[in-house]
């Protein structure tokens, strides 16, 4: 039963735009009913200052103000006869749709490794010192390994790392079999980084007596002469 009187928001016109809510909308839409020009300028003013209070998010763009008097414009259907600071949008502008950059269509066969990790062993597969190539060929079975084990907590086995970065490089990189791999990307036996040498010329620190302990030993003078004070001596 609907009583008179009552109305439902769905009954209502749409919302424009729903950061500002029905009762900006429905002042803006009393604009026009405004006769005098300067009269409906400050009016048109003064919702905007309500605009901000009601979507405070807006003040972070360096350029809020202008896209207030846009928002105004566009509530009121790009049909609103006042001396807006800015040039009014134009429906073209707001409607057209931009521009599809368009998917990706590469294949990625071995998608938990990445692509950028896929292109880095490609270049380093055309290395043509083989010293440098072995070295790039474990810090990438390093990085391999790591970024299998993002998408698969379980513990990967070493060699398939080894065989897919064989496959990769076609049979360009390799690394013998059963070669234990780490996380670091390390060569076995040749540290990325040396030791820190321990630091030379520290002082040790010079122990001091316990005088409190001493007090009480016949062989410190200071005991003597405290005795001879008291007259014990």
């Amino acid at each position: 039963m609907k009583k008179a009187g009552l109305t439902y928001n769905t009954e209502k016109e749409q919302i424009v735009i729903s950061e500002y809510g029905r009762c900006i909308q429905e002042m803006i839409k009393k604009l026009p009913e405004i006769e005098d020009r300067v009269q409906r300028t400050e009016a048109a003013k003064y919702i905007i200052s309500v605009m901000v209070q009601m979507n405070p998010q807006i003040k972070e763009s360096s350029d809020y103000e202008h896209k207030l008097w846009d928002h105004l414009c566009m509530i009121s259907g790009y049909d609103l006869d006042v001396d807006s600071p800015y040039a009014p949008p134009t429906p073209v502008e707001q409607q057209s749709k931009p521009q599809h950059i368009g998917y990706q269509n590469n294949d990625i066969k071995y998608g938990h490794y990445g692509q950028y990790l896929i292109k880095m062993i490609e270049a380093a597969s055309k290395e043509p010192n083989d010293e440098v190539r072995e070295a790039l060929a474990f810090s990438l079975a390093g990085q391999m390994k790591r970024n299998y084990l993002e998408w698969n907590k379980n513990v990967v086995n070493d060699q398939v790392i080894i065989d897919d970065l064989r496959t990769i490089s076609g049979g360009k990189l390799v690394i013998a079999e059963e070669t234990k791999l780490n996380t670091t990307g390390e060569m076995p036996g040749k540290p990325l980084m040396p030791k820190q040498q321990p630091q030379q010329g520290k002082k040790k620190k010079k122990k001091v007596p316990n005088l409190k302990a001493n007090m009480n030993n016949p062989n410190n003078p200071a005991y003597k002469k405290r005795m001879q004070e008291l007259g014990k001596l």
